[in-house]
């Protein structure tokens, strides 16, 4: 129960909720304040453990602009058991030669929506993947070509043009099989076939250390205060004149930041977390160490604790 103004009764009283009818009724009066209300609370609760088959909601998902008929196509229901004689019938025919025209279109989306859940991307990047891939598609220049790779490449791109890059290694963990030079090769070419129909370069943004950095210390288990000291050292890193890769200098201030922790993380680990060779981490740590005084901030190192760094 709750308050509401009743005109009736001319001041607040608590109001009834009939759920039967959809009306909102004075509990001292009895004058019905709203009519036919609409519950806009989940129909239903679908549990993890119950079948697909017995799936209780009546109602479908929301459109989609990108497909022809807005994603809300009839489907025809197969009688359980009955796969053979359903083709045969009326219904069967008239469902086969109706056939959903979005198909792979539809395929297309459901791969993105897996690669990303999987990376924990929210739906704005993968809205971004499906546009792209849509423009792409449209151009029909895509055939004969790695579908695994073309969807992961729409992703990779879709995360850079959010300002939520992934690296391509990221990517390439949840692209069913395609291989990290294939997935580069995709991105190229999806790249140059929008530049050629749009007529302009393509908005890529800029990748920065920085939008590495906290995902790779939370896989590696860092405390608050060496996180906040790498990202202060990230960012005084982007004053130097440092040509490495933001992802290699993200790799070499983990390493140097754990370094002066307390919990020191061997550089294998660094390595495994930020999908960074061993051999570029040391090279790109031979790059920042000269400036370690100005890279550290004073309040997790002072001087004389620099002094503890391994010499590259």
């Amino acid at each position: 129960m709750s308050d509401a103004f009743c005109p009736e009764c001319k001041r607040s009283t608590e109001v009834v909720f009939d759920h039967t009818a959809g009306d909102t009724v004075c509990s001292e009066c009895g004058l019905v304040l709203e009519a036919h209300s609409i519950d806009e609370t989940s129909e239903w609760r679908t549990f993890a453990n119950e079948s697909a088959d017995n799936d209780p909601v009546r109602v479908g998902g929301p459109t989609n602009p990108l497909l022809t008929d807005g994603g809300l196509s009839t489907v025809i229901a197969k009688p359980n058991g009955a796969q053979g004689e359903f083709l045969s019938s009326s219904l069967g025919r008239w469902q086969n030669r109706g056939s959903n025209p979005d198909r792979s279109l539809i395929l297309a989306f459901r791969t993105i929506a897996t690669m990303a859940d999987r990376l924990g991307l929210v739906a704005t990047i993968k809205d971004r993947a499906n546009e792209i891939y849509k423009k792409v598609e449209d151009l029909k220049s895509i055939r004969g070509r790695n579908q695994d790779a073309i969807l992961a490449a729409c992703l990779y791109i879709a995360c850079r043009q959010e300002d939520r890059p992934r690296t391509v290694k990221e990517i390439c963990s949840v692209a069913n099989g395609a291989t990290k030079k294939e997935i580069g090769r995709a991105k190229e070419f999806i790249v140059k076939q929008l530049e050629v129909e749009m007529g302009q370069s393509m908005e890529m943004g800029t990748i920065h250390a920085g939008d590495f950095l906290r995902r790779f210390c939370s896989h590696l288990g860092m405390t608050n205060q060496a996180v906040k000291a790498a990202q202060e050292a990230v960012q005084k890193s982007e004053e130097l004149d440092i040509r490495r890769s933001p992802i290699s200098i993200a790799a070499a201030v983990i390493y140097m930041i754990t370094q002066l922790s307390e919990e020191k993380k061997p550089l294998k680990d660094i390595s495994l977390a930020t999908g960074v060779a061993e051999g570029t981490i040391r090279n790109s740590y031979k790059d920042l160490y000269p400036y370690a005084s100005r890279l550290i901030p004073t309040s997790f190192a002072k001087e004389e604790d620099l002094k503890s760094l391994c010499s590259p």
